[in-house]
């Protein structure tokens, strides 16, 4: 049995290659009696995976048991699983059978194995190791063909390290392991995930399944979905029921899940697009800093003029060249060139003398030496932290309205999302 038939018989959906590459492993170990430790986070169906691969083994026709070992307490865990005799401790009034022992020669999953207590960590190691087990209060060995695929939605190497988990369990637990995509890593599946749960609620309740508009197919896309298909389904259903149009638009879809719009926000636009957006903005940039460099020449030249102050022909020169940003000069924007009335160029040294009777600005030794104590800020002339500086005075400016703050700034309303989330001004 291929991929797709897997697929159609579980009712498995999507066509991410991660998912695939998941099932194609799940189904090359199934007909073994190896170990299989599942990983992936919470609501991405990690069970499904272990009846796949009970389905398909040579075990298929004995018992299949799926055990949340974080839904057990743990002082009767090792009960569950294990068996206990009567009299065992206070409530045991009779022998009773544990999973173990229950599901022989079939397959047992332990979801949430993180879960499980140190000491029951031992008691399954020994399973694991020699099909022997110990019930709860009894001294008779007794043994048991089962075998265990675990799941967790933890790193189970970090317990280790955080002496959480038993480290020889991990290893022997980690014989294959198979990860199970999460949906952010699926992206791709997520519109067919939803369709088909629109279908399957308008089949149940016999009413029209609901469709969404491009712009909310994109918000559902960049959704982090930290509930993974459980998040899903339960948005499809809700929207169902919430919604009286059968078309659901990006503000509607909004106004029912408002959290859609805060988390890594994609552009429906091509990587072209985005790019050609992405310049106008720093084009933007530049003519704006050209613009205060500009001013500021500009001020600097009447001050000369106003106070008649001295001004050798090296400093007049590194001002209008060194003080240019590279990036202004090497970019389209013209740079700014002083009108001619703007300055004297001086023939000799007495010709930065004022012409008439005023006196000339004297700065004494005390005035000069605190000047000098003085300390000089450098202005950051990085393109990042100056577009990130015009976003976030544009959002100040309309109010947070970032569709106005998106116009001001000259590019679309997505790509905003999309620096917004980048620079962190959420």
């Amino acid at each position: 049995m291929n991929i797709q038939e897997i697929k159609r018989r579980f009712g498995i959906v999507g066509q991410s290659k991660l998912l695939d590459q998941a099932l194609g492993t799940a189904l090359r170990v199934a007909n073994t009696d190896l170990t299989v430790l599942i990983s992936g986070e919470s609501g991405v169906g990690k069970e499904v995976f272990s009846r796949v691969i009970h389905a398909m083994s040579s075990r298929k026709h004995h018992p299949f048991i799926a055990v949340n070992c974080g839904a057990i307490p743990v002082g009767t865990i090792n009960s569950e699983l294990f068996g206990h005799d009567k009299g065992a401790f206070t409530g045991a009034t009779a022998d009773r059978k544990g999973y173990f022992e229950t599901v022989d020669n079939g397959t047992i999953f332990l979801d949430e194995i993180s879960e499980m207590p140190l000491d029951t960590q031992s008691y399954l190691l020994r399973v694991l190791e020699s099909g022997e087990f110990l019930r709860v209060g009894s001294s008779v060995v007794r043994k048991t063909n089962v075998r265990v695929i675990a799941a967790s939605n933890l790193d189970l190497e970090k317990q280790v390290n955080q002496g959480k988990f038993r480290q020889d369990l991990y290893y022997r637990l980690n014989t294959v392991p198979i990860h199970v995509p999460s949906l952010k890593e699926r992206r791709e599946d997520i519109i067919i995930l939803f369709k088909k749960f629109a279908m399957d609620f308008g089949d149940k309740y016999r009413t029209d399944p609901i469709e969404l508009d491009p712009d909310a197919e994109q918000l559902l896309i960049g959704y982090s979905w930290p509930g993974n298909i459980r998040e899903l389904k339960n948005l499809a259903e809700q929207l169902s029921v919430l919604s009286e149009k059968r078309i659901i638009t990006a503000d509607e879809l909004v106004e029912v899940k408002p959290k859609i719009v805060q988390k890594n926000l994609p552009s429906i636009m091509s990587p072209a697009d985005s790019s050609m957006h992405e310049r106008e903005l720093l084009y933007k940039v530049l003519f704006d800093l050209q613009k205060d460099m500009s001013g500021l020449k500009k001020l600097v030249f009447e001050l000369v003029k106003s106070n008649n102050l001295r001004m050798p022909e090296t400093e007049r020169t590194n001002l209008l060249v060194e003080s240019t940003p590279p990036s202004v000069v090497n970019s389209p924007v013209s740079v700014y060139t002083a009108p001619e009335h703007d300055l004297v160029v001086p023939t000799g040294e007495d010709d930065w003398l004022p012409q008439n009777d005023t006196k000339p600005t004297v700065v004494d030794a005390a005035m000069k030496a605190h000047y000098q104590q003085a300390e000089v800020v450098e202005e950051s002339l990085s393109l990042e932290q100056m577009e990130k500086e015009f976003i976030r005075k544009a959002l100040d400016k309309h109010k947070g309205r970032r569709k106005d703050a998106a116009k001001d700034l000259g590019i679309s309303e997505r790509t905003l999302y999309r620096k917004i989330k980048q620079y962190g001004l959420e």
